[in-house]
């Protein structure tokens, strides 16, 4: 006969059942594919200021959000990522602790607060996509690739004079979005649309009844903000192809100055912004 193989408890067994932060849930919770927050993000950014028609943008904002000061402010951001949760033990498995990001910024404001909202996101990733979804982020899965940052030699990229740092997004196999920026100078400031609070809608799609309730929104509570090595420059920013028609809508209509930097940040958790709605 085989050997008996032991048969762990049923869930009920130890009084709480299969749980996790999220899907997947197991008997000890270690299955869930993501950690709680809070999550720590380590970065190197290239990204381009541009202003897109206001009136497209303000069809982006949901109840609650106004243009704010600066209507049709907007910027793309490529992004390579390496995240830990609290216990570091991601950093020893890079495949899974490295990312890649593409997303879309558009200047807003809730009340007199400055912010930005994003509404757009793609990475490579599954597990910052699912993440973005419990933020109420709205992440696609694409193909980014970025110049990489600070490599020796004729083919490095360095922050300097000149120096020549490009992004580009491919979704379902076409080039949507490629930039590039030629630095001119160091900056004395950050680029103002990556200085201010992400608000996001926490979106459920109804499963088993109808929620006709408008999505709360929810801005991002970071800690620990970093930047370094700031340099700006001269951009450019294209819009190849259009995976729908509003994103069309989000070309941009003028290019500003282009940004590169690293970034670092603890996002801790949202905070609800109330709107008086339903």
């Amino acid at each position: 006969m085989p050997p008996t193989v032991p048969v762990p408890p049923a869930p009920e067994a130890d009084g709480h059942g299969p749980h996790g932060y999220s899907l997947p849930l197991s008997p000890s919770g270690r299955a869930a594919m993501l950690t709680p927050p809070p999550w720590h993000f380590s970065g190197e950014i290239t990204m381009v200021d541009y202003r897109v028609d206001p009136d497209a943008a303000a069809r982006f904002l949901p109840p609650g959000l106004t243009l704010g000061p600066d209507p049709g402010a907007a910027a793309a951001v490529f992004a390579t990522w390496q995240w830990c949760s609290d216990s570091g033990a991601e950093l020893t498995d890079p495949s899974r602790s490295q990312f890649s990001e593409f997303l879309i910024l558009l200047g807003c404001a809730y009340r007199d607060e400055a912010m930005a909202r994003c509404p757009y996101a793609w990475v490579d990733q599954a597990v910052p996509l699912v993440r973005g979804w419990v933020q109420g982020m709205p992440k696609q899965y694409g193909a980014v690739h970025q110049t990489r940052h600070g490599l020796p030699g004729r083919a490095g990229s360095r922050r300097q004079e000149n120096g020549l740092f490009a992004g580009a997004l491919s979704v379902h196999g076409r080039r949507v979005v490629e930039a590039s920026v030629t630095l001119t100078a160091p900056a004395p400031n950050p680029p103002r649309l990556h200085t201010v609070p992400l608000v996001h809608s926490l979106v459920t799609p109804p499963w088993t009844t109808p929620d006709p309730r408008p999505a709360p929104l929810s801005a991002s509570h970071v800690t620990d903000v970093e930047f370094a090595d700031i340099w700006t420059g001269t951009a450019q920013l294209r819009f190849l192809d259009t995976p729908d028609d509003d994103f069309a809508t989000l070309a941009p209509v003028e290019v500003g100055a282009g940004h590169v930097f690293s970034y670092a940040e603890t996002l801790v958790s949202g905070r609800e912004l109330p709107t008086g709605e339903g």
